[in-house]
């Protein structure tokens, strides 16, 4: 994967990080925190939310300054998810499937292509999201089946992706599909597109999912659509894979920063329950069978939030990162379970009650493990990739 040049390396003043996190606490306690069981629990989109988000500039937070965007690093970026995560994670996922888009075009696209879509990507005026998955192509890309085929100065698209986030609420999508069918290797025939919603495109069916409640992941239809040409991503055909995968190690530092706000999230909970339950005349954080869950729960946390924060730092130095943001990812996303799974058993009976929000914890958490590349994958792109760095 091509990586940024060192002089596009992001920093932020350390004041300046401190004062966005802080305006970041006082809108998740003003705004987020009274609304979210609400839009939970009825599957609601939580539209004055994203209007909010819009206006802080989460929807550019990754995006060059130069286009409009904020211009964070993926350091602060991951800051940000996880401290909202830790409160609610799905709204997350509304400007990172978004920003997924932005990050294929602001590495990958033409000077054209930038100047015209980045500003409005950042700017929230259009959102939207990534396009991979199929019926029969999760994890393995390369199985997709969605074509496109050249007509003059116009590809004619054709094919069904599925489980997109953003699908009904988004405008525009980056649009994996097959130029080359024959093509040997699989990815060499692969190429994307920059796809607003236009004739010939239509949303499906919208899921009904055990959690990630209020954010829309539905199909998306593709019947005789056409693009123009100068929509394909660098102008050439047979680079979608590797531009579609160089977001997703953003994708996946998104991903850890979630797990990272469900384990501190979930541990929050189990602490302050711990100390107001009582059993055998004392708070239930006494006991020691408590005291153990909550030390390995906290040691979870913590070297969870570790292992994204230095993926985050590899990917804003302009390395491969693949492997640490795999390993971040697979660590972070079973942290959330696992943490998760130990507050609903600290909370006892009253988990069980959607009166209490851990088991939106729990419920939510699972997707972690299966999102942006199932752990298995993980595990086996960080074999690999160690392996190759480490030859005899």
């Amino acid at each position: 994967m091509a990586s940024l040049p060192k002089e596009e390396m992001r920093t932020i003043d350390a004041d300046e990080e401190a004062a966005f996190l802080d305006a970041i606490d006082r809108w998740i306690e003003r705004e987020v925190k009274p609304v979210v069981m609400h839009h939970d629990h009825n599957d609601i989109w939580p539209e004055e939310l994203v209007a909010q988000m819009v206006e802080m500039g989460l929807f550019g937070a990754t995006i060059g300054q130069e286009y409009g965007g904020l211009g964070l690093p993926a350091t602060t970026y991951a800051k940000i998810v996880a401290r909202i995560s830790s409160y609610w994670m799905a709204i997350t996922g509304i400007f990172n499937s978004h920003l997924i888009m932005a990050c294929a075009v602001e590495r990958f696209g033409t000077p054209v292509q930038k100047a015209k879509w980045l500003p409005k990507f950042a700017s929230g005026e259009i959102r939207g999201g990534l396009a991979l998955t199929e019926p029969n192509a999760g994890t393995d890309l390369q199985a997709i089946r969605t074509t496109a085929v050249r007509d003059g100065d116009h590809y004619v698209i054709n094919g069904t992706k599925t489980w997109i986030s953003n699908a009904i609420k988004g405008s525009c999508f980056a649009l994996l599909v097959k130029t080359d069918a024959k093509a040997d290797p699989r990815y060499k025939g692969m190429s994307l597109f920059i796809a607003p919603k236009q004739e010939g495109f239509t949303v499906g069916k919208k899921f009904d999912k055990l959690g990630y409640k209020a954010i829309d992941s539905a199909e998306l239809i593709f019947d005789n659509y056409r693009l123009p040409a100068e929509n394909l991503i660098g102008g050439v055909e047979g680079q979608g894979f590797f531009q579609a995968t160089g977001g997703l190690e953003l994708g996946r530092i998104n991903v850890a920063a979630r797990g990272v706000g469900l384990a501190d999230g979930s541990l929050r909970l189990a602490t302050e329950y711990a100390q107001l339950r009582q059993t055998m005349g004392k708070p239930i954080a006494d006991h020691q069978a408590i005291q153990l869950k909550i030390g390995e729960m906290v040691t979870r946390a913590r070297a969870a939030r570790l292992l994204t924060l230095d993926a985050a730092e590899a990917y804003d130095r302009g390395e491969r990162c693949d492997m640490e943001a795999g390993m971040a990812k697979y660590f972070a996303s079973e942290a959330a379970v696992r943490n998760s799974e130990e507050a609903m058993r600290i909370h006892g009976g009253y988990a069980y009650s959607k009166e209490y929000e851990i088991e939106r914890y729990y419920r939510d958490a699972l997707l972690m493990c299966i999102g942006e590349g199932t752990n298995e994958m993980q595990r086996m792109i960080i074999s690999k990739q160690w392996v190759k760095r480490n030859p005899v």
